[in-house]
């Protein structure tokens, strides 16, 4: 059987997360459910779509997720079904399956159509669980929606490169729970625009002329050990450089005087 992912921003103190898991149980006989999360900020579809994507492809071919996050029905977020990278996305055409997809052509996108649907607050619930659970049955997209081609595209959430090509603009899109912070500046899109240039990071009021692969590179292993309060210091300031390594707000590209190091 294949399985349902959730995702949504309904978080664990209601009871929006057990209903529908009562209600796909009520569908399915021993459906498998994953919580991918349910603590997505209200309505963040960014959020939304970093977490979901860098989750999607560990779970199996032929997965389904539930997204539920502002999945509202209405004229410009139609309900649809979109079929990609062996996956099945059910949300509202908000422009979240496209960030999550961003470099993938679907191979489906459906408009969703379900006969004798009621237009509902609690969409996620009331169409998407359906959606699913039809799905994980062995149903067609063709039964419950029609061929749809104008998937929502988020361009203002794209970075921003300038015309001679020496910075890019990148904006926060996640911090996680270590308080690592994350944006929308690919490393692929750093490299392709770096070409071979030294640069400069600036977030705020660091400036970062180095990129390191893992948080313990940031530590001088080689220096002289610590003790007590200055140690403990010590460790909490390389923390926090280490975590800079992800803040790619804003990035200066040189002409190269030496080779750049990552």
């Amino acid at each position: 059987m294949a399985i349902i992912t959730l995702t949504t921003d309904f978080g664990t103190k209601d009871h929006f997360v057990s209903a529908i898991k009562g209600a796909i149980h009520s569908e399915l006989d021993n459906p498998i459910i994953v919580d991918i999360s349910h603590e997505i900020s209200p309505f963040n579809i960014q959020e939304c779509a970093y977490v979901l994507k860098n989750a999607y492809n560990h779970f199996p071919k032929g997965s389904v997720h539930i997204v539920g996050v502002d999945g509202e029905k209405t004229p410009e977020t139609p309900h649809i079904v979109v079929y990609v990278d062996g996956h099945y996305f059910i949300s509202a055409n908000t422009g979240v399956v496209h960030l999550i997809c961003t470099s993938i052509k679907p191979d489906k996108v459906v408009n969703i159509q379900l006969p004798q649907s009621k237009e509902t607050a609690f969409p996620t619930l009331d169409v998407f669980v359906k959606v699913a659970c039809h799905i994980v049955r062995g149903g067609t997209l063709d039964v419950i929606g029609k061929p749809f081609s104008d998937l929502k595209e988020l361009i203002d959430f794209k970075p921003k490169i300038d015309a001679d090509e020496k910075s890019i603009r990148g904006s926060v899109i996640y911090i996680d729970n270590y308080g690592n912070v994350v944006t929308n500046i690919s490393q692929q899109l750093f490299q392709e625009h770096q070409k071979g240039r030294s640069f400069k990071i600036r977030a705020r009021h660091a400036s970062i002329t180095k990129i390191h692969d893992r948080y313990s590179d940031i530590i001088r292993f080689d220096l002289e050990k610590k003790n007590g309060k200055e140690m403990e210091n010590y460790w909490r300031f390389s923390i926090k450089l280490a975590t800079l390594k992800l803040l790619y707000t804003k990035v200066t590209f040189k002409q190269v005087v030496a080779p750049p190091v990552f």
